[in-house]
């Protein structure tokens, strides 16, 4: 059997603050990603809703203004 040795025993690697420090990078990473895919719909779907509403006032002008309901005369009870 071989002689238990600190090596042996323990394997080297990333130490307990590296390992924060490694999850609080790839958290905020993700988080990051989130925010710009976010912004990115964002402008997207804006880009979108003025677009719509520059045709919808296109349409608007294009059509003729409705006609407004003809007032009846009042009858005369009597």
């Amino acid at each position: 059997m071989a002689p238990s040795t600190k090596t042996s025993l323990f394997k080297p690697g990333m130490l307990g603050r590296d390992k924060a420090e490694n999850t609080t990078s790839i958290a905020r990473s993700i988080a990051e990603a989130e925010v710009a895919a976010r912004e990115a719909k964002t402008a997207r779907l804006k880009k979108l809703r003025l677009a719509k509403e520059a045709a919808d006032e296109v349409a608007r002008a294009a059509q003729p203004p409705a006609p407004k309901p003809a007032k009846g005369r009042a009858k005369r009870v009597g």
